[in-house]
């Protein structure tokens, strides 16, 4: 498996992972209604800071993929996702460290992402997040939006589904 940097020719293939792991969330009965991947300005905005990432198989088809931004100088990661015939392989978890390199280079604060707990493949995920310096902080909350923003200022609608922070500072 080869991890690359992502370009906007990628777009399609990150899309249809990201639509495929929308079946495996409904099939777990963590999320409901019209499938739905994030948007090509949506991935833009990943692209434009430089951190959107592929993981590749042997022949170079995409099976993962993760997305971050840089808000207040941490790290926000904001997608990951993985073919659901290549869960629970690594393939997330290396993505993770990818990111969280990149931010360490940048001299960052800091990594944050928030994550579903429903779903079962989110607890083999914290369990591998432990190698990665990311930390489930003590916060359980029903989330609607987990933009850093919203986290920040409170705002967040409560629709039904739990959400989890995971958050890590860097040493410098």
């Amino acid at each position: 498996m080869q991890i690359r940097r992502a370009a906007a020719n990628d777009f399609q293939a990150l899309q249809a992972v990201e639509l495929a792991c929308f079946e495996t969330l409904r099939e777990a009965g963590a999320v409901s209604g019209v499938p739905a991947a994030s948007s090509d300005e949506e991935l833009q905005r990943f692209l434009d800071e430089d951190l959107l990432y592929v993981a590749c198989d042997q022949d170079g088809a995409a099976i993962a993929f993760s997305g971050a931004y840089v808000v207040d100088e941490f790290l926000y990661i904001a997608e990951v996702d993985v073919l659901p015939v290549w869960q629970g392989q690594g393939f997330g978890r290396r993505l993770i460290m990818t990111l969280l390199d990149d931010g360490r280079q940048r001299r960052l604060a800091g990594a944050t992402l928030t994550t579903d707990v429903v779903h079962p493949s989110t607890h083999h995920s914290m369990r591998s997040w432990a190698s990665t310096s990311l930390k489930v902080m003590p916060f359980l909350s029903t989330l609607g939006s987990t933009s850093p923003d919203k986290l920040r200022m409170g705002s967040i609608p409560s629709v039904g589904s739990a959400w989890l922070c995971c958050s890590s500072r860097f040493d410098h």
